[in-house]
């Protein structure tokens, strides 16, 4: 039988990494599945033990140059030893101050700032014996952590960047050019320490969804015990926890006893609180803003609606946006051919031009350092996680590059009307007292005969009288006329409710009232009739009402860039109609069953392409999956919203699909302009170097300053606001 196992990977940071692991680890025997979290430098194994032990794939990880420990849940890298914590920190500031040292060394022995410079010219004088010790020592402190994966890449014979950087290194030492092998050994050990750096601080972003749920609850143990503060892990399915004002909550729950208004922005991105009462829902990582609270947990710490997004955030990193992807395929050839390209000027301009072997040997040492694909590497992950994470704290759960990317070249939004496009409640709208009945005559007896109804429809009715402050006193001898509706007794005469076909059916209908509820139901409404054994006594119209501000919304998605919005629903053409004017849906169809979206879904990919489905994540999920990308409304504690849908909107606000677009725009700008410095100032400096107009330590200097300059463009997105 199959059994998975995490590993925590020390040393995996990119895109690279991923790739030699799937190279050495996927290839063992026995080994079915790989998967990979490089912001947490997590590796998830899926094997048979039969054919491969544990010990073994952790072998065959350290034998790449990484090293591999078992998973712990919430591990923290402060937790682990300082060596392992700060020690790129401390090798690099190392090579950084050597460097420095000799330099000064060197311009203090010869009394010129020219001789600190003679490495590049090393036949004006010898090096003294201080500054060779200290530019090696440079060179040894900067390629501390390359060596080894640039020996592992040997051994394999798949040359990578480190492999690179320390042929460059060498090659500089061999023709005299310390100065330069040291200053190569030192940016680039810079490079990766603000590679590591931007990984490290997306992972803390990441990190700080943890943080939001407080690690102690208090929970009423029972008897003479009272209350204690426990773990929140140790508390148990059903305990009542107290939450006193200003503090989180620290587990999902439903609320038993107090009202408060909770600030529920961390999970939702809701901008204001929202009142709580007995038998409402609160969730963890919310805030409890005024009252007392005790709630009975419903979840457990591992399994809270906060947990949830925090690991979808985390596995968001196997679904790889496309950019990414192409970055990927495109090292593979990438590498090789700078290789190629390296050994061709070393080669060939000694044997076509005047240059000599020297120079040819120093060009080509250029070109690998240029080389590098540092920079192009991390240009696309970082944005992608920064983009993530910020999305999550918008309330808006993303789950992966590639649905990131969907959104900003979604041209059809396709909407399902019932909880989306409405708020999936129905609220009576019209009474029409008839034949000398007042308003609240009319609403008493509907509410007397609906009192035991489980029906929506029912309900509306219900909460209206309850609205209106009457006593609600259920008829007697109800009696329920399936399709229809019912009738029953009310002060010892007979009433009956029910469907415009059932006041037709009592023949109680005259032209004016027939005209009344026709005019109702154009509205998109439905009629609810009521009647006695001798005429109607009303109509009740009932619908569904638009959420707020939808045709705004709407007008700014299509500002947005997408060009057609188009409403599905199961509703009649008459309900369906009016929904669709008041909201300026440009698109409408009507009466269709879960099979009838998906076929409309799929004749919409196929004339557009990119097409998203807005649904519940329940009903619509076949729908959802047609489409290019599903989004769910109002996931918060939905177990199925969350798993159904390849975006979640944690709260019921249609306003995030505007701002969902634009952040994906933002993205794929940001990507965009990565890829374009990291490949442009790699081309100007191959350009350069042929001309013999670039050196090793400005060529190093100027792809450690474009890796800068992507880690800081990435982490930008890191500060995007919902109001952004």
């Amino acid at each position: 039988m199959a059994r998975r196992i995490e590993y925590r990977v020390l040393g995996l940071d990119c895109s690279e990494e991923v790739a030699i692991l799937r190279r050495e680890v996927g290839g063992k025997p026995g080994i079915i599945d790989l998967e990979f979290d490089v912001i947490n430098g997590r590796m998830s194994v899926e094997f048979d033990p039969d054919a491969i032990s544990a010990p073994e794939i952790a072998a065959a990880v350290n034998g790449t140059g990484m090293k591999a420990s078992p998973w712990e849940l919430r591990h923290a890298p402060a937790e682990g030893p300082f060596w392992e914590r700060h020690g790129r920190l401390v090798m690099t500031s190392a090579s950084g101050g050597l460097l420095l040292a000799a330099f000064i060394t060197h311009w203090v022995l010869h009394g010129s700032l020219l001789d600190a410079f003679a490495g590049v010219h090393p036949g004006e004088h010898v090096l003294p014996r201080p500054v060779v010790l200290l530019y090696l020592g440079a060179v040894v402190c900067g390629a501390w952590y390359v060596f080894p994966k640039a020996l592992q890449a040997a051994r394999r014979l798949r040359p990578d960047m480190n492999f690179l950087m320390i042929v460059a290194v060498i090659g500089a030492i061999l023709i005299g050019e310390l100065f330069e092998a040291a200053t190569v050994s030192f940016l680039f050990a810079l490079s990766l320490l603000l590679e590591h750096w931007s990984v490290e601080r997306a992972r803390n972003a990441i990190g700080a969804l943890l943080d939001l749920t407080p690690p102690t609850a208090r929970y009423f143990c029972g008897g003479h015990g009272g209350y204690h503060e426990k773990p929140v892990a140790e508390v148990p399915l059903g305990a009542i926890v107290q939450v006193r004002p200003g503090e989180k909550i620290p587990l999902d729950g439903e609320i038993v006893k107090g009202t408060s208004a909770v600030n529920q922005a961390p999970i939702t991105g809701e901008s204001m609180p929202v009142f709580k009462q007995p038998g409402d829902e609160v969730y963890a990582g919310t805030i409890n803003q005024e009252g007392v609270l005790e709630f009975r947990t419903t979840r457990a710490a591992n399994d809270t609606t906060l947990a949830r997004i925090i690991h979808m955030v985390e596995s968001a990193q196997s679904r790889r946006a496309r950019s990414q992807q192409w970055v990927d395929r495109f090292s593979i050839y990438y590498t090789p051919s700078m290789i190629g390209l390296a050994i061709a000027t070393t080669l060939l301009l000694p044997l076509l031009t005047a240059a000599s072997w020297s120079e040819g040997i120093y060009r080509g040492l250029v070109i690998l350092v240029i080389a590098c694909p540092c920079a192009l590497v991390i240009s696309t992950p970082v944005s992608i996680v920064s983009a993530l994470t910020a999305s999550a704290r918008n309330g808006v759960l993303i789950k992966g590059g590639l649905y990131l990317e969907a959104a900003g070249r979604l041209r059809v939004l396709a909407m399902d009307k019932t909880g989306t496009l409405t708020q999936g409640q129905p609220e009576v709208q019209v009474m029409v007292p008839l034949n000398g009945h007042t308003e609240a005559e009319l609403l008493a007896r509907a509410a007397a005969l609906e009192a035991t109804s489980e029906h929506p429809l029912a309900r509306a009715i219900l909460r209206r009288a309850r609205e209106a402050g009457l006593e609600v006193v259920p008829a007697e001898h109800f009696q329920a006329l399936p399709g229809k509706g019912g009738e029953g007794s009310i002060d010892g005469r007979t009433f009956w409710i029910g469907s415009h076909r059932l006041m037709h059916e009592k023949g109680q209908e005259t032209p004016e009232i027939h005209a009344r509820a026709e005019q109702l139901e154009d509205a998109g409404h439905t009629v609810i009739a009521l009647g006695n054994d001798r005429h109607v006594c009303g109509l009740i119209s009932i619908a569904d009402r638009l959420r707020a501000n939808v045709p705004e919304i709407l007008a700014k998605v299509r500002q947005a860039g997408v060009g057609q919005v188009v409403m599905l629903t199961g509703d009649n053409e008459g309900t369906a109609r009016a929904i669709a004017a008041q909201a300026g849906v440009d698109e409408y169809r009507c009466e269709l069953l879960p099979e009838d979206k998906v076929e409309a879904i799929g004749r919409l990919v196929r004339e557009h392409q990119h097409v998203a489905m807005v649904g519940d994540g329940v009903n619509d999920a076949p729908a959802m999956a047609a489409a290019t990308f599903g989004i769910a409304m109002g996931a918060m504690g939905t177990d199925a919203a969350l798993e159904t849908a390849d975006v979640a909107l944690m709260a019921d606000d249609l306003g995030k699909l505007p701002w969902l677009i634009r952040h994906s725009h933002r993205t794929l700008r940001n990507i965009q302009q990565n890829i374009g410095f990291a490949l442009g100032l790699k081309l100007l400096f191959i350009i350069l170097t042929m001309f013999g107009l670039a050196t090793l330590w400005m060529a190093i200097a100027a792809d450690t300053g474009v890796t800068l300059l992507v880690v800081f463009n990435s982490l930008r997105l890191l500060n995007i606001s919902g109001a952004d």
